[in-house]
């Protein structure tokens, strides 16, 4: 705890960023249970919610790949600031949504939000080396992930009281107001000497989209470590989508512990989180980049085998506890992959790499939620929950097996202050 509070301290860029985090992300919240209860109150309809929510990941996926040229082209900060500020109007557009019958509305304004939201997710990912020393970037990047699922779970709670107590119009200004905020947060963000937050030789002369977000693709097919971040990533999102659903099914149908059974499922998945990210700093400050493997292959192994035991467990508190050992490997893998990736990430690939990382994840978690709220009509909760887990396991039995078979080395030449290193030609026939 105290690199964290050393960091926020010393470092009035990174203090900036992470203020903003935490009002924006909180306010995310406000928003989402407000447009879900607003959306079941007026229409009484899980399929107007499905509605919601693929309106909310169709323009995330499409945007991914833009926002990822345009950071790697343009300035980060300013693109970061645009998309606060774009946000902010759309999120006080909700307010207009409230009467009943403009349910197209809603869906119409979540869509834009989330075709803003990657502009700034993922800039925000690519600036961290330029505001944080190398000796400072994974103690931020354990703290900006260890914040985000703080404020999940803040965030929900915070979000049911003030929209029970206080009204939508409330939950959306409030959200809005988040945005400005952090747009402001991030407008105070200045580098050393006059520099700009633009990429380290970026594209120049006309832009050139599709060819650019290929070389992008490229990029990451030449860069085994980064590969392989990625497969793993889509290997949980496969049984982690599944996972959003089965905590309210195993606290209402498993347990049957109703309302409170459900929200104290989600608790101590956010608790591991938390605790997850505490361990993920640790031992990303102690081992090498071989123990980083190797830490990755147990977390991965205990994420998923934890998840299997407690897709069986008999006992309600040996439940929570083992979703609980789960959520803290899963924790810890996030932290140490994100760690590599600025480490070793070219400045002018920076913003590609991360928005693909959300491109390809978020589509296969949606599809994972699906399937399972599908298979649930079939199967029980706890076949589905050990389906969840074994994908887990097996992925982390894959990352074990390339690392065993030599395929996972340390990129060389790379990081926060390398320059960036183009794509061959054999590496281009990866992909």
């Amino acid at each position: 705890m105290s690199d964290f509070t050393d960091l926020l301290r010393r470092n009035g860029n990174y203090r900036n960023v992470w203020m903003g985090q935490v009002v924006s992300e909180i306010g995310d919240y406000f928003n989402s249970i407000a447009v879900l209860s607003l959306v079941m109150e007026t229409t009484g309809s899980g399929l107007a919610v499905s509605a919601v929510m693929l309106a909310r990941a169709i323009p995330a996926v499409l945007a991914g790949p833009v926002a990822g040229v345009a950071l790697d082209r343009y300035d980060r900060r300013r693109i970061m600031i645009a998309s606060d500020l774009i946000r902010c109007l759309v999120a006080l557009g909700f307010v207009f949504a409230i009467p009943h019958g403009r349910t197209w509305l809603v869906l119409l304004l979540s869509a834009a939000l989330m075709l803003a939201s990657p502009f700034f997710t993922s800039g925000r990912a690519s600036i961290l080396p330029a505001i944080a020393s190398p000796g400072e970037l994974h103690t931020a990047n354990s703290l900006t992930q260890t914040t985000q699922w703080a404020a999940g779970t803040a965030g929900t709670l915070l979000a049911g009281i003030s929209v029970a107590r206080f009204g939508y119009a409330w939950a959306f200004v409030a959200n809005g107001l988040s945005f400005l905020f952090s747009a402001a947060a991030i407008w105070r963000l200045r580098l050393e000497g006059g520099a700009s937050f633009r990429a380290r030789r970026s594209a120049a002369g006309p832009a050139r989209p599709w060819r650019e977000y290929t070389d992008g693709l490229r990029y990451i097919g030449s860069s085994p470590l980064t590969l392989a971040i990625a497969l793993i990533s889509v290997g949980w999102a496969m049984g982690g989508g599944a996972a959003q659903i089965l905590f309210t099914l195993f606290g209402a149908q498993v347990f049957h512990r109703g309302a409170a059974g459900i929200g104290t499922m989600w608790g101590f998945a956010g608790a591991g989180l938390l605790i997850g990210g505490g361990v993920g700093h640790v031992l990303g400050r102690r081992v090498d980049f071989s123990g980083y493997k190797h830490s990755v292959s147990i977390s991965y192994l205990v994420h998923g085998a934890a998840y299997v035991l407690f897709s069986v467990a008999g006992q309600y508190w040996a439940a929570l506890l083992l979703m609980l050992l789960s959520r803290v490997g899963m924790a810890v893998t996030s932290v140490l992959n994100t760690s590599q990736l600025l480490r070793h990430t070219p400045d002018a690939f920076r913003g590609r790499v991360f928005a693909t990382m959300e491109t390809v994840r978020f589509p296969v978690m949606v599809l994972s939620m699906a399937l399972a709220g599908l298979a649930s009509e079939r199967w029980s909760p706890r076949a589905i929950g050990v389906a969840a887990g074994m994908l887990g396991a097996l992925t982390a039995l894959g990352w074990a097996w390339a690392n065993w078979r030599g395929h996972l080395p340390e990129p060389a030449g790379t990081g926060s202050g390398a320059e960036p290193r183009a794509p061959s030609a054999a590496a281009s026939a990866i992909c």
